[in-house]
């Protein structure tokens, strides 16, 4: 007569159930974290129901259980692997997996900003994130911002909804500021910084003094008619038409290039040499000012 020993039973029934869930979950769309923290309890369901069968159809007046070992442990096996599921689901930790797994690399476009401007608005300071940034001379009577980032999403997930969640702008007097923010960014092995690439375009005849963070700035004056500062930035890209009316000074920077005679170096030093350096580029008559410092390497080029 063939011996029963309490596990066995569990141990096909667990492989039962537990395919039966994952069956189900191709189909019906169960997610796999959830199928492992919620099938386990039922293995020790299944022993238990066993181990009184076992006891109630046993002909012995005192029964002696007897266990197949290799089907407990592998039972115990699945039942330690739910265990941690439901662990790590209770902690949060499997939430932010399921998060990581669900995300994609993927561009969105910036929320659009404008603020209106009128005459009594003489100046605009503008302090940059560490992003990829055009400023542009406009003929609008608006300071508006728009462009593009890249960042990991889940699926329909946008990081900004608004524009207020990146740019904050405040009048003061006739001085309006306008502070760009760092898009939220989450810590971690599995997360990358969002990558922005924006344009800020500005009345061509308020004063502008741009406060960077070390971005890389691409300026396009067009027929500007005032003056502008930018300080701070690690590179600048300076666009100069053959019809504008500019003094460029870029002060104490690492290097300056452009084409032949674009700059008149004003300072001793070579910047060939890694010197420091003053240069001066003018067109027209050089009206208005740009004045740049604390950047690194300026570049001058014809647009």
């Amino acid at each position: 007569m063939r011996t029963w020993r309490v596990g066995t039973f569990s141990m096909g029934a667990s492989l039962v159930f537990l395919g039966l869930f994952l069956f189900l979950s191709r189909f019906l769309g169960f997610d796999l974290a959830h199928v492992m923290t919620a099938w386990w309890p039922v293995l020790l369901i299944v022993l238990g129901i066993e181990i009184l069968l076992y006891l109630f159809f046993s002909k012995q007046e005192k029964p002696i259980l007897k266990y197949d070992f290799v089907s407990i442990l592998f039972v115990g096996l699945l039942g330690m692997a739910g265990i941690v599921f439901a662990t790590l689901s209770a902690t949060g930790i499997m939430g932010k997996v399921e998060e990581v797994v669900a995300r994609e690399e993927r561009s969105f476009e910036l929320p659009d900003f404008s603020y209106q401007m009128d005459d009594s608005i003489k100046r605009v300071v503008l302090r940059t994130a560490g992003y990829q940034t055009t400023i542009e001379a406009s003929d609008e009577k608006e300071v508006s911002m728009f462009g593009t980032y890249r960042t990991q999403a889940a699926k329909n997930e946008k990081l900004l909804a608004s524009a207020d969640d990146y740019v904050y702008a405040n009048r003061k007097g006739d001085t309006l500021y306008v502070n760009v923010k760092t898009l939220p960014n989450e810590l971690g092995p599995f997360y990358s910084h969002p990558k922005v690439a924006s344009t800020i375009l500005i009345p061509r005849g308020v004063e502008l003094e741009v406060i960077s963070t070390g971005a890389d700035i691409i300026l396009n004056p067009r027929a500007l008619e005032n003056n502008w500062s930018i300080n701070g930035a690690a590179s600048l890209d300076v666009k100069v038409a053959d019809t504008s009316n500019l003094n460029i000074e870029a002060i104490d920077v690492h290097g300056v290039s452009g084409a032949d005679g674009a700059w008149n170096i004003t300072s001793d030093g070579d910047p060939n040499q890694g010197d420091r350096v003053d240069a001066v580029h003018r067109s027209g008559e050089g009206q208005y000012h740009i004045t740049i410092s604390n950047t690194s390497y300026v570049t001058l080029n014809s647009n």
